[in-house]
């Protein structure tokens, strides 16, 4: 094979992932590839709210032009950050094995309340979160909580919680265990997937190539997991019903359970109005267009 170079980001998470995967190449194929460090308009403009950037990708267009133009090779990136569809001439050619794609609500000991329920944390409380999805969903189920935006890498936004900036915070699961951060001094809640719907394609890594690279097919082969692929798909395909891009207040969890596919999904219309719904099938394929049509006609 050729010398494979990686495209990611450069927050400590994306190097990781971009390693992790790089160290996959290895083990499977015996080369070594580079990772090259790409800077993304999510990751420099700090100060305003994701929902205010312009367009969609703003954390994959760079790295996407940078595959475009053959600087790198291979892209890694978080799935629940690419919009659902691809500039022409690139596709995924795998998708990883899928860590915990629940969210975790992060607490500080003085704000948790046991009492509260599934989201305990006391009357008032400030909830840190840059997710339109995550503020539609607290919204819906604790309208007395006041969601604050929060920015930063994952390790950036702990020490904003803890230096009592907010009184809790969510994070994506598995990028807390993919970094090993200890959370010891913080309560931990991790929210059911099916009832807080997380992301589209969260917990999952897109491996994204030029489609006529010599090395797709080898690629794919060596680490692309089927499940994973299939459940990912399937969310993304109601992504792109309700319009593409990581900054819809939607939520999308495919999994199969005891040889039966279930998709769980959340959306928030204009109104504010919210539904969780669930379908279920022996095959995978209808299921996104089943949960959009529920969700869009008990919101309407």
């Amino acid at each position: 094979m050729q010398k494979i170079v990686i495209g990611t980001r450069g927050s400590d998470l994306a190097r990781f992932q971009a390693n992790w995967v790089a160290a996959r190449i290895t083990a499977k194929l015996g080369i070594i590839p580079e990772v090259r460090i790409i800077s993304t308009q999510g990751d420099r403009v700090i100060d305003r709210p994701l929902r205010e950037l312009e367009g969609r990708g703003y954390f994959t267009k760079e790295i996407e032009e940078a595959l475009l133009n053959r600087s790198v090779d291979m892209a890694v990136h978080s799935f629940k950050d690419m919009p659902s569809r691809a500039p022409d001439g690139l596709a995924v050619a795998a998708v990883s094995e899928r860590e915990d794609p629940a969210d975790l609500l992060i607490i500080r000991p003085i704000a948790y309340d046991e009492l509260a329920g599934d989201i305990p944390i006391r009357p008032g409380a400030v909830v840190g979160t840059s997710a339109v999805r995550r503020e539609a969903q607290l919204r819906a189920l604790r309208p007395d909580l006041c969601s604050k935006d929060l920015r930063g890498n994952v390790p950036t936004r702990v020490t904003k919680l803890m230096r009592g900036d907010y009184d809790a915070i969510f994070l994506a699961s598995a990028g807390v265990r993919r970094l090993g951060l200890d959370l010891s001094e913080l309560a931990t809640v991790r929210l059911d997937p099916a009832r807080f719907v997380p992301s589209p394609g969260q917990g999952a890594l897109a491996i994204q190539m030029r489609e006529d690279d010599s090395q797709f097919a080898a690629i794919h082969k060596a680490l692309n997991d089927p499940l994973s692929e299939t459940a990912t798909s399937i969310e993304r395909r109601l992504q792109g019903l309700f319009g593409g891009g990581c900054s819809l207040p939607l939520g999308a969890f495919a999994r199969m359970e005891a040889g039966i596919w279930r998709m769980s999904g959340f959306w928030a219309n204009e109104e504010g109005r919210a539904l969780t719904a669930e379908v279920s099938g022996a095959n995978a394929e209808g299921l996104a267009g089943q949960l959009f049509n529920c969700l869009n006609r008990k919101v309407s």
